[in-house]
């Protein structure tokens, strides 16, 4: 279940609140955590249980093959980023962290590539202006390319 899909059933104040860790263990990471590896994530979303034990926090990587390596290391430094959460949040309790891989970006780049197959390429989806592929095609029914 992803980020999107947890949305149902949460209140105005966990949406605050997730927003909020978001936030925050993403200057932490930039900031104060001095492990370079984990430092690479970038956090795309917080999913925090109603009783705020846990929150499932999701990140990415520009680098896809480093994102295993950045998960072990976040997973390294998760009690010290309670541990400065605990001092920045105004919150009763600071959840337990979960990091978890966000795979939307992966899938959004599956979708983006069937729909290039297909043809269904839309304008901007490509380059600045959209028009590289309509150019290749022209070449082609031209016998030029």
């Amino acid at each position: 279940m992803g980020i999107e899909g947890s949305k149902r059933g949460r209140t105005h104040r966990m949406e605050r609140i997730n927003k909020q860790l978001q936030r925050e263990i993403s200057l932490l990471l930039e900031q104060r955590v001095k492990n370079d590896v984990a430092k690479n994530a970038i956090i795309t979303g917080v999913d925090c249980s109603r009783d705020l034990e846990y929150a499932r926090v999701y990140f990415t990587t520009l680098n896809p093959a480093a994102r295993e390596p950045v998960l072990t290391e976040l997973r390294s430094v998760k009690g010290a980023l309670r541990t400065m959460l605990g001092q920045a949040l105004t919150l009763r309790q600071v959840p337990a962290l979960d990091f978890v891989i966000d795979r939307a970006p992966d899938y959004g780049e599956r979708i983006d590539g069937i729909l290039h197959r297909l043809g269904l390429d839309f304008p901007g989806g490509d380059g600045e202006d959209g028009e590289k592929d309509n150019e290749s095609e022209t070449h082609e029914e031209n016998g030029n390319g």
